[in-house]
Formats: C-alpha cells, structure tokens, sequence
C-alpha cells in the first residue's frame, strides 16, 4: 500500500508539471488580451454611441471579414443575425449552406436602399415633369390637380390623384425608352431634394451599400424589388447600387415596338400594365428572377407579401424591415405614415421573429458622405 501510495504521489506531481506550462500560456494570453484592451481604450478614447461608425471588434461569433465589411453597422441584434445568417448559409460543410445558385437576396428600393421622404423621389421626378410641360398643355390650367402643382400644394396635388396621373401619362407616353432613359438621367444630374439639399442618388443608405456587397463578396445574386418603375430604377442602379439594369424587378408601363423617324424603336404606352407593389412582388419576382428568395430586405407595408413569398420557402431564410426611426438624422416614421406605412408588417415581424433594423440603433452612419 506505501508502494502504491509513492507511486500515486509521483504521478501526481509529473502531471502537475506538464499542465504548468499549460496554464501558463492561458494566463499570458489573458494578459495580452487585457493590455490589447487597455491600449485599445486610451488609443481610441471614449466611445460616443453617436459616432460615425462603430469599432471593429467582430463581436462573440461573428468573423472579422464581416465586421469589416459593415463599418456603419453598430453590433447590435440586427447586425449579428444577419453576419450569422449569410456565414451559415454561404459556409461549406455547413448544415444550412446553400448554393450559390440559390443564395438569392431581394431588396426594395424607396425607404429601404434610399430615402423616401417628403414623397417617394419617383414621383417628385414626375411632377418636375409635368411642370416642364406646362406651356405646351395651355388646356390643363383649369385642372384641379395642375393647379395645386403650380402652387405647391403637394398635398392637394395628392387629393387629386386620379387627374395628376392623367397630366403624368399625357407627359410621358407616346416617348421612345431611349428619350425617356435621358430625360431620367438629367433629372438625376441636376435635381436635388427640397430639404436635404443633396442629389437623389447621394440620399441612399450607407449600411445597405454596405451590406449588398457583403452579399454578393458570399456568393448572393442581389435584386431590386420594388413598386417604381423598371425605367426610373434602371438608369442608375448599377452606378449607385452595383446592381446591373438586368436585376431590377419594378413597376411596367405598356410598351410597343414601332417605326419612328424612319427606325424601329420602343415606345412608352400611356398606362400601368404592372404593379410591382404588395402582392405584386412575388408575381413580379417569379416572373422576372425565376427563384424564391433566401433573403429579402424592406420597410413598409407594401414590402409584406415580399417577405412572407421569401419566408414560406424550404430551408433557412431570412426576413428583415428597416424601421426609420431616427428623427435627428432621417425621419421618424410608421403606423401613420402615409409614404411607407410600417404598420401590419411591424406586427407580423415581431410576432414571427423577423429581424427589425432600428436605423436609430443599429446604423452609426446614415447617408454616405456628400461628394463634391
């Protein structure tokens, strides 16, 4: 028994010595870890919530690729179910990878890739336009809806809807694609919104551009879904959003094939022949990309049918709403808006655990810097 008892005792104390040097390292690691922290901390100085972007630490779980490809996204709930989302889904030999055939990501336009207060920009284009054809049009000067346009009384010109979009597809019907398509791009040059004072195209969302590229660096095929028209969206999509003219799913105006000026050419018809909007965008998503979505992006109301189209789908999906909620650097908006209503899609995401972007919260940066 003293024999084995010896024996015991040295076993004890060789093991002791072998994870010496074990325990060691983890405690000089722990020490790097806190002076990294340390100097971190008087390097950077004290964190304001409201600064333009967030730290780089990748947060628990998630990789430091993706905390580096969203800098204008604070770690927040929002940001770590979508970095954990698109690194399962896109990771072989993970149980939910999905091939890159299939990793597609839908996003709508107006109030969830770029701003859509006062009124959709769409629709201050086509009001600029209306306003250009005046002379030609001496007949509309008794028109209820063209006299509150002259005034600017937006409002009113909205009461009357029915007569303004008369006046609007007397403007742009019966036009070739090609002088509509210019027309949109010098609007775009040279228009600027009425408060912000920027051009349209600088008043998209900084963390979305962020963020489609981030998809597509993981194999997505990135589209946009939305009620505008295919040819407002188009002319600039791929400048702004790297998103090329052939992936844009909208709204369609009837057009012809025929002969003008001795050429053959397309021409915008007067009439909505399609609305990409509500119910609209899984139509208009089967028919135009052909696959069910594993990722959709949106903000309102009009985006609900989208999102439940993507979610009802097998194998892991994705459903996400921007919420403005951020007064002092966008707009603080919802339930009783009447551009971008967020009311029973707030309810069903909450319920259904959807993922709520909060633009207050989760974005440090808003809009992308002006440029020159």
């Amino acid at each position: 028994m003293a024999l084995s008892a010896r024996r015991e005792s040295a076993r004890r104390e060789e093991a002791r010595r072998e994870e010496a040097p074990a325990r060691l390292r983890v405690a000089v690691a722990a020490a790097a870890m806190s002076l990294a922290v340390a100097l971190g901390g008087c390097a950077s100085g004290t964190h304001h919530a409201d600064a333009q972007a967030p730290g780089v630490a990748a947060g628990a779980n998630q990789p430091a690729q993706a905390s580096a490809a969203l800098p204008s996204w604070r770690d927040g709930k929002a940001r770590q179910a979508i970095v954990s989302f698109v690194e399962r889904v896109s990771k072989p030999g993970s149980p939910d990878f999905v091939p890159p055939a299939e990793r597609i990501a839908v996003f709508d336009n107006d109030g969830t890739l770029w701003s859509e207060q006062p009124m959709y920009f769409q629709f201050f284009f086509l009001l600029d336009q209306v306003k250009a054809a005046a002379p030609q049009h001496p007949e509309w000067k008794n028109d209820p809806a063209f006299k509150a346009l002259m005034a600017n009384d937006i409002p009113g010109a909205l009461r009357e809807e029915k007569r303004l979009m008369a006046l609007i597809a007397q403007v742009s019907g019966g036009m070739t694609v090609d002088a509509y398509d210019k027309i949109i791009r010098t609007w775009l040059d040279q228009a600027r919104h009425p408060t912000l004072k920027r051009p349209y195209t600088e008043l998209v969302y900084q963390p979305q551009l962020e963020l489609m590229r981030y998809l597509r660096e993981k194999g997505f095929k990135t589209f946009i879904v939305s009620g505008g028209t295919l040819e407002f969206m188009r002319p600039w999509s791929e400048r702004v959003y790297g998103i090329p003219p052939e992936q844009v799913v909208g709204s369609t105006y009837g057009i012809t094939y025929a002969l003008r000026d001795g050429q053959m050419t397309l021409v915008r018809g007067p009439r909505l022949e399609f609305n990409n909007d509500g119910p609209g965008k899984p139509v208009g998503i089967y028919r135009h990309i052909g696959r069910r979505p594993i990722l959709a992006v949106g903000n309102s109301d009009g985006d609900l049918e989208m999102l439940q189209y993507t979610m009802a789908g097998a194998g892991p999906r994705m459903a996400v709403l921007v919420h403005h909620d951020d007064a002092q650097r966008e707009v603080a908006y919802d339930r009783k808006s009447k551009i971008g209503t967020l009311d029973k899609a707030l309810d069903v995401a909450n319920a259904r655990g959807w993922t709520v972007i909060s633009m207050q919260k989760d974005w440090a940066q808003i809009f992308p810097p002006a440029q020159r």
